[in-house]
């Protein structure tokens, strides 16, 4: 075929994106949507669970942030395995661990139980997230990248909402533990993956699996080729090649910090971490804030609901803008605009729970924020090469995961002191942080193939 000579970077950026790509996304972002489904699902049920359990409220969150605790190991761990022994197996397995965990929380007799086993939920699910970044920002040709990895993120406020639907309809029915029994059942779905996901070729090359990386590519020109109904496919172009040096267990992470990468990583572990402290902080408590600014719990479950659906068109619309755009600017714009729209939900609740502007600066709040997390999810694999693509996608998701876990705590402890208004400032002012650092630190990735990032 004479295709030999030719880099699996340059075998792939060819290819027109077509029905094939198509799939892989779907499949990809179907188990983003489950894992969504099930963190977010804490949201809902953490009422019935501190019921039975008599648990107070310091309790209760503790078991609230437990997948958080989980995740931060997860994330950090799947990155350094996926870069060392194949993006595949270690997705596949997060899975496994995901469906089995979720299975658990069903038959959990004591708070302590659920605790545990909400941690090894967060060890499955943070050691997908950054996998699910990877795979698809490496099979995916640099034309259309960052457009899909965005969409691929816009599955999340999809979880979040039918976590919503799904508890408003069967918790009076069926009760918490069986609500995490349906949610065991997706994991079946690992089955699909190992038939219609292949290993990253880009992977495989640097891993120096040459012939392995070949037989994987000559599968997907095939499956392009007969989605596009055509035989021809267009001639390879020439790309950097980048010297791939054979990784140790720990090499990927030494990396992050080598000279060249060390700027990068600093700046994106600072957006994270702020961004997701921010985040956390307040979509943990907007249910809570509800509650105390005078609405029933199936009101305030109802409103929250209501506000997530902000984040669909906010992701399409960043999904869109990140190849118009580009990266640097989408990000700036989203985290300040979610800052703006946090302060002013803040104030609303703040002027006697006016349901008008609680539900409008919510519902653009959400819009902006979910705009943020698909840059930050597009953005992210884009700075690294293959070698450390997954380790760096994982530190950052791990370090941000920390903000997560330390939002609901300094929530908690700001509410007293500075009540509703306070806690919303504090999100806005963390929001202004991680834009400013993007604006001084960040350097654009649009349109730009993986291989010439690892070049500038």
């Amino acid at each position: 075929m004479g295709m030999q000579g030719y880099s699996a970077a340059e075998r792939l950026e060819r290819l027109p994106i077509s029905g094939y790509h198509r799939i892989i996304f779907i499949i990809i972002a179907l188990a983003f949507f489950f894992d969504s489904m099930d963190l977010a699902m804490m949201t809902f049920l953490l009422g019935s669970i501190k019921t039975e359990f008599g648990l107070s409220t310091a309790q209760a969150g503790l078991l609230a942030s437990s997948s958080f605790f989980g995740m931060v190991i997860g994330a950090s761990l799947s990155g350094m395995l996926a870069d060392r022994f194949g993006r595949k197996p270690v997705f596949q397995w997060s899975i496994v661990l995901w469906g089995v965990a979720s299975y658990l929380c069903s038959t959990a007799q004591t708070v302590e139980m659920l605790t545990l086993f909400r941690i090894l939920l967060g060890i499955g699910m943070g050691m997908e997230f950054p996998i699910a970044q990877s795979m698809l920002s490496e099979l995916i040709p640099a034309k259309g990248r960052g457009r899909y990895i965005a969409l691929m993120d816009g599955f999340w406020p999809l979880g979040f909402v039918a976590a919503g639907v799904l508890s408003y309809f069967l918790l009076p029915v069926i009760g918490w533990r069986d609500i995490f029994l349906v949610l065991a059942v997706p994991a079946v779905f690992v089955l699909a993956i190992r038939f219609f996901i292949p290993e990253s070729p880009r992977w495989l090359e640097q891993a120096g699996k040459h012939d392995a990386a070949d037989k994987v590519l000559l599968g997907i020109e095939q499956k392009v080729r007969e989605s596009l109904g055509r035989a021809d496919l267009p001639e390879p172009v020439a790309l950097p090649r980048v010297e791939t040096v054979p990784g140790t267990f720990f090499s990927a992470f030494q990396q992050l910090w080598s000279a060249q990468y060390r700027q990068r990583t600093m700046m994106i572990w600072s957006v994270w971490f702020f961004a997701l402290l921010g985040f956390y902080g307040l979509t943990s408590w907007l249910s809570a804030l509800l509650q105390q600014s005078g609405f029933a719990v199936t009101q305030s479950v109802y409103y929250t609901v209501i506000i997530s659906l902000g984040g669909i068109p906010g992701f399409l619309m960043a999904a869109w803008l990140v190849e118009r755009w580009g990266r640097k600017p989408v990000c700036v714009v989203t985290l300040l605009g979610g800052g703006v729209m946090a302060f002013l939900y803040g104030q609303s609740a703040v002027f006697g729970g006016n349901v008008g502007l609680l539900i409008t600066s919510g519902l653009l709040m959400q819009f902006f924020l979910f705009g943020m997390w698909a840059v930050l999810y597009t953005y992210t694999p884009e700075l690294y090469p293959t070698s450390a693509r997954a380790t760096g996608s994982g530190f950052a998701s791990a370090i941000g995961r920390v903000g997560s876990l330390l939002g609901p705590l300094v929530t908690g402890l700001v509410f007293p002191i500075t009540g509703q208004g306070g806690v919303f400032a504090l999100g806005a002012l963390c929001f202004a942080v991680a834009a400013l650092v993007v604006w001084v630190f960040g350097m654009e990735t649009k349109g730009k193939t993986l291989e010439e990032l690892t070049q500038i």
